[in-house]
């Protein structure tokens, strides 16, 4: 059975939400496993990994060092998406990696210095960039879930299109929040976590 676009359209919006809920559940798993368990060597590889790209942003000018993290931002979330549907695997690394790093590091920072001061570090630009995570994310959950199950059933494969055509709306919605996020994480970051 195919659905024409308007069918499947009508299913689409209620799947991605509930892409959005699981996207949000892997982040948060992320975030309480990142409270709770020492850094493992993959997290200490990230976190290295962070440190040599802040340094890398300091020698920059800034509107450059904005720049290069949007790109960084968005090419990690158009990676993920265009690899999804290898069952689905980058987007759950990608958010529960990012909660994880995000709650180790802001636990460490917390005891040297204060709750205070890591709340002013990631709420100003955290505020756009956690959530633009999130959509695109979810996105990269649902293109890949459909792609997946239009392999093993020829009923669904008329949904990847009209699948593919939706998400790519919320990933650009994604994408699009990455750029003021990069810019307040830039400019105005600083400014609070001073």
């Amino acid at each position: 059975m195919q659905l024409d676009y308007n069918q499947s359209v009508s299913v689409t919006p209620m799947s991605y939400k509930k892409w959005v809920l699981v996207a949000i559940s892997l982040f948060v798993i992320g975030l309480i496993v990142g409270f709770v368990a020492p850094a493992s060597s993959v997290i200490s590889e990230d976190i290295t990994a962070l440190e040599e790209f802040g340094s890398m942003l300091t020698s920059q000018p800034p509107i450059v060092a904005a720049i290069l993290i949007f790109a960084r931002n968005a090419s990690v979330l158009v990676f993920s998406f265009l690899l999804s549907p290898i069952l689905c695997l980058l987007p759950i690394a990608v958010l529960t990696v990012n909660g994880w790093v995000i709650a180790f590091v802001a636990a460490l920072v917390a005891e040297i210095t204060s709750v205070g001061f890591v709340l002013a570090a990631l709420l100003p630009h955290g505020i756009v960039e956690i959530p633009a995570l999130i959509l695109g994310e979810a996105a990269a959950l649902s293109f890949g879930s459909i792609v997946i199950t239009g392999i093993f059933n020829k009923q669904k494969r008329g949904l990847i299109i009209p699948n593919l055509k939706h998400n790519l709306r919320y990933l650009a919605i994604s994408l699009a929040l990455l750029l003021p996020a990069a810019f307040i994480e830039t400019f105005v970051t600083p400014l609070f976590a001073a």
